[in-house]
């Protein structure tokens, strides 16, 4: 297995988490499955070569809302904080100013300012789910989009799996494959107890250097070859074998093959935390290589105190990476197929605390779409003059995935799969359809 180390953030229950990308080992927990044995489990399931693909962004610790897409410039001054709305190029819709380039593609884009039903808890699992964990789940849990994404189309390219994590334990508590089984869990998961290996101290900066990562790969290949593990093994351990050392991955992964123009437009705005703005870019890689689902997180957002500080240091970072990954969404013709989804598990108070801070606040939340053939260029939902509550057009977290399914080719209102006890489950809850303003 290899393993690229990133940075730690902290989140208010006192987990640390460790960016880092794994490429080697699936399942998690208890459960394992090797990578020849998930490659059998694909070949009976038969696998699809059609290609829509959907990219997530997760701001974990859950960012202010009201700080990003919707200002309250009318507010009390402990309500509306130190942030300035900026216009953007689509007339009537405004962002926060330290947003200038997602702004200068507003019509690119769609906000979502009313994202409501959210449980309050930090993780993962709605932003990844668009379910509850209450009151039960099936047998099994239920399924992420990346699950189902490589469930339903399968694998586009023998060599990519459909279904990529970049954001190790960043992804807590959602990183999960549910009812679907591990055949279908994400590539470099970071389950616990799972023993970190490195490839020869490949790190996330010493990832743009081609020749040490593909050096990197050929001994591996190699040592396995002349100790002769390879020898007797069936057509899915070489494929197994392919896939870790193929030259597809590694060069998806290698952001030193990438155009140095479209790198730096990634990185110009966050040149401290180079690392996490190539993630960006490594996703787009890795669709167009052939992956299904790629899923990443960025920064920390849990800003109890010091929220003005702690975000105007974050939202440069943010506004390059996805404003860049959009922008190559589009030049590359892959903006009809491809959807991005921005989101964290929950909003902050409107209220400013006695440490300049927001707290949690489950009330209402913020995302941000592009791609995927949706419509773009609009807001949807507005909050109240506070920002505390969906005052127009709730939308609920189900609401987003029925759209994002919708638009990558499944049929949410007849789409179903089996969960442990063998019974259908839709990929969405039916009391939420397709929002009709994106569809």
């Amino acid at each position: 297995m290899l393993t690229i180390f990133g940075k730690r953030a902290s989140f208010c229950d006192g987990i640390s988490r460790r960016n880092f990308l794994k490429i080697g080992a699936f399942g998690l927990g208890a459960s394992q499955l090797t990578l020849p044995q998930l490659l059998r489990a694909e070949a009976a399931q038969g696998i699809s070569r059609n290609h829509k693909a959907l990219i997530m962004v997760y701001l974990p610790g859950g960012p202010s809302h009201q700080d990003m897409y919707d200002l309250k410039t009318d507010a009390p001054a402990d309500i509306r904080g130190d942030f300035k709305p900026i216009n953007t190029n689509v007339n009537g819709i405004q962002l926060c100013e330290h947003l200038p380039r997602l702004a200068g593609i507003m019509d690119k884009l769609a906000v979502i300012r009313s994202v409501v039903g959210s449980e309050g808890q930090h993780g993962s699992f709605q932003c990844l789910t668009g379910r509850s964990k209450r009151p039960v789940m099936p047998p099994g849990g239920w399924p992420t989009a990346g699950a189902i994404l490589s469930k339903v189309y399968g694998a586009a390219n023998r060599s990519m799996p459909p279904y990529v994590t970049l954001s190790g334990d960043n992804m807590r508590g959602g990183e999960a494959y549910g009812y679907l089984g591990v055949s279908h869990s994400p590539f470099s998961p970071s389950g616990q107890g799972r023993r970190d290996m490195t490839l020869n101290g490949v790190t996330l900066d010493r990832l743009e250097d081609r020749k040490s990562l593909l050096g990197s790969l050929d001994k591996m290949k190699a040592e396995y070859d002349n100790s002769g593990q390879m020898e007797g093994s069936d057509a899915f351990n070489h494929m197994a074998m392919d896939m870790l050392t193929s030259t597809r991955v590694a060069e998806a992964l290698d952001v030193k093959k990438e155009d140095p123009r479209v790198l730096e437009r990634y990185r110009s705005a966050a040149k401290d935390d180079r690392g996490s703005m190539d993630s960006f870019c490594v996703a787009r890689r890795l669709v167009e290589a052939g992956a299904r689902c790629v899923t990443l997180s960025y920064g920390g957002w849990d800003t109890h105190s010091d929220n003005f500080k702690s975000m105007a240091k974050r939202l440069p970072g943010l506004d390059a990476g996805v404003s860049s990954l959009v922008t190559d969404l589009y030049e590359r013709g892959m903006d009809k197929d491809v959807a991005v989804v921005v989101w964290g598990e929950f909003g902050r108070t409107p209220k400013i605390n006695a440490k300049a801070g927001r707290d949690h606040w489950p009330r209402v939340c913020g995302a941000l779409v592009a791609g995927g053939g949706m419509k773009m260029g609009q807001a949807i939902g507005k909050t109240d003059r506070l920002g505390g509550e969906a005052a127009d057009r709730p939308v609920h977290f189900a609401e987003v995935f029925a759209t994002l399914y919708t638009k990558l080719g499944i049929d949410t209102s007849k789409v179903t799969l089996k969960d442990l006890s063998g019974r259908p489950q839709y990929v969405v809850d039916q009391a939420y359809q397709p929002m009709r303003e994106l569809v």
